[in-house]
């Protein structure tokens, strides 16, 4: 496993992340989403990325209990806050970054977290309220670095702007070779402010494994198969022409020795402003096969041809 360092700080996080958005929030497959962090461990894998309104909670009290026991400073732990977590809970407010704060630590079982991430801008919250309760949040000793998702540029660039408020080091957005959305300013901008990119959906919700074939039925097990999974799936990645276009980077990635979802995830890391690419998975040796494409060498002109044959959407 290699390491990167994230933005201007003293991280160094492992190039493939792990998250548990949508594994660890199922009751019945608690056995495997501890069993997978405890995997990825073990292969090095050192960033774990997760946030509170994953399954209301649970996913953050599933990665505490499988942390428990674990040398705390041998893992770099991120987490999030913005949207609802009941009825009056929700957004990036001076009090509701104390609250959550407070109920994620005590979920996950920790005395701090590595990176506090806000899932997106709160626009009925003033800019200034929310940078500074985040910068108290590092005096306090709870939060070391702190990071944003998804946020607009404009937003961005007035965060940078103001004085006296800790510094934003990670991004978290969404970029695969079907989303590209961050080349249109984000990387640039953050590459000159001392802000990296964790990126998540690299595989593009499962579609940069090969897994779903033009004009087949979905996969009975598979994510676009389950409803509540499957309604975050851009539709337009299961179109018929996107999915034979990805069957031919298949065969680029055979080029270069690599799965299909290696190839996708070695993609993401050419990029040097990406610090690490998260990944999910719902069985261990999933995290084993994704990992192997930290450090692969791919001759750039594979990669060019699979950006002529994938759509961006």
């Amino acid at each position: 496993m290699k390491y990167r360092k994230l933005g201007n700080s003293e991280l160094l996080i492992s190039e493939i992340g792990f998250g548990s958005w949508l594994t660890f929030t199922e009751p019945q497959r608690k056995q495997f989403a501890i069993s997978c962090v405890h995997r990825a461990l073990d292969i090095g894998i050192n960033f774990l990325d997760t946030a509170n309104v994953y399954g209301q909670g649970a996913a953050e009290t599933v990665l505490g209990e499988a942390l428990t026991g674990v040398k705390r400073e041998s893992y770099v732990l991120a987490t999030k806050l913005f949207f609802p977590m009941s009825n009056a809970d929700r957004g990036l407010s001076r009090g509701q970054i104390q609250k959550q704060l407070d109920a994620s630590l005590k979920r996950l079982k920790v005395h701090y977290v590595d990176l506090y991430q806000c899932h997106r801008y709160d626009f009925d919250t003033p800019l200034e309220e929310t940078m500074e309760a985040l910068t108290r949040a590092v005096a306090s000793g709870k939060v070391r670095y702190v990071g944003f998702s998804e946020w607009p540029l404009d937003r961005i660039e007035a965060a940078l702007e103001l004085k006296n408020v800790v510094r934003f080091v990670s991004s978290q957005p969404q970029y695969s070779l079907l989303h590209r959305e961050p080349e249109n300013g984000l990387l640039s901008l953050s590459a000159k402010s001392g802000i990296s990119q964790v990126v998540w959906s690299p595989l593009a919700q499962g579609i940069l494994t090969g897994k779903y074939l033009p004009k087949s039925p979905v996969p009975a097990n598979s994510r676009a198969a389950d409803p509540a999974m499957g309604a975050f799936l851009n539709p337009d990645w299961l179109a018929p022409a996107t999915l034979a276009a990805v069957q031919e980077v298949r065969k680029l990635a055979a080029n270069a020795n690599l799965t299909l979802a290696q190839f996708a995830l070695a993609w993401v890391l050419r990029q040097p402003n990406v610090a690490s690419a998260i990944v999910g998975a719902s069985r261990p040796e999933q995290i084993n096969d994704n990992a192997t494409a930290s450090g692969a060498h791919v001759d750039p002109a594979l990669f060019t041809e699979a950006e002529r044959l994938l759509p961006r959407h």
